[in-house]
Formats: C-alpha cells, structure tokens, sequence
C-alpha cells in the first residue's frame, strides 16, 4: 500500500505545446493537478522532471503554479534516471514508492518506470495522469510497464489509499479535487 511516509510522486515532461498534442490532455491536465495539490495537502515529497526545457518549452503553467515551491529537474536522457540530480534527490528522499505520471507515456515514463524497477523501486503508474499523442501508444506503454512489474493506479485511488480514512484532516480538500 501506498502511505505518506513511503511515496513519492515523479511528474514528467508535462511541457509546452508537447502537452497540448497528448490524448485527451484536458482531462490529462486535470487529473495532473489534482494529483500534484493532493500530494502537496499530504505532504508527499514531489520531483518535477524537464526534457530539454530550452527546446521543449517549461512545464505547463497549470502544474507550475502548484509546483513553484520546487525547482524542475533537467535532463536530456528520455528516463529520469539518466539525470544524476533526479538520482540522488530521489535517493535522499529515502522513498521507495513512486507515484509515476506525465508524458509521453510510451518514452520518458516508460523508460523512467524501466529503470526504477532495475533499481527496485516499487513503481506506480497513475493511468489517468500519463499520456502519449496517440491512445495506442499510452496503451501499450502501460502493458510493457505493467509487464515489467510497475502498478496501475489511477488518481482517485491513489490519493485515497494514502489518506487511509475519511477521518484524515485533508479528505474534505481532496474529496473537491476529484469531482
């Protein structure tokens, strides 16, 4: 199960007009910040990954606004692991679960997800927080992962098994960002 003391949520690559070509990227950049101010509400450490910002443009305005307490990592590598500093911040967290979402789910997600399970990381992927240009991409990307031992989550699910109860302080907030 995911807790607060164990997750971590990596957002990738969710920049510029890239993220305007993903399947479906209303309900994509919705689900993204309802993920990403849950998380805040309870506390979950958050890494914010960049694929060459000066070509693809800086992560869409909807997720800076909830991230701007964080700095966005760059890299140039299409897996988060093939950044050192996503390495050793995701080390220092001394978190083992990771919450995986954003784009494209066929490429920089996948091969993210790839190499953390290489380094046994637990990993989930949030389905309705990744995306690809086209659904068949997201789709078979979602198999290979699960295929490589990744979970699937979605949202919803996510941010209720690590609020455990509806007696937790944040239900309330949380509970609004679904709907």
């Amino acid at each position: 199960m995911l807790t607060t003391d164990n997750t971590l949520l990596v957002i990738v690559d969710v920049q510029g007009k890239l993220a305007t070509l993903m399947h479906d990227h209303e309900a994509l950049f919705k689900n993204l910040q309802a993920l990403a101010k849950g998380s805040v509400l309870l506390d979950i450490p958050i890494l914010w990954l960049e694929q060459l910002p000066e070509k693809l443009g800086s992560t869409i305005p909807e997720l800076q606004d909830i991230l701007s307490d964080l700095t966005p990592i760059e890299k140039s590598s299409f897996s988060g692991c093939g950044a050192q500093a996503f390495t050793s911040a995701l080390r220092a967290s001394g978190r083992q679960k990771i919450l995986l979402a954003g784009i494209e789910a066929h490429i920089c997600v996948y091969q993210t997800a790839a190499d953390l399970l290489l380094q046994a990381y637990e990993v989930e992927v949030v389905v309705d927080a990744v995306s690809s240009r086209t659904l068949q991409s997201k789709d078979v990307a979602l198999d290979k992962m699960s295929a490589l031992g990744a979970d699937l989550t979605t949202v919803e699910m996510a941010l209720f098994e690590l609020m455990e109860t509806a007696e937790a302080p944040q239900f309330r907030e949380i509970a609004r960002l679904i709907k």
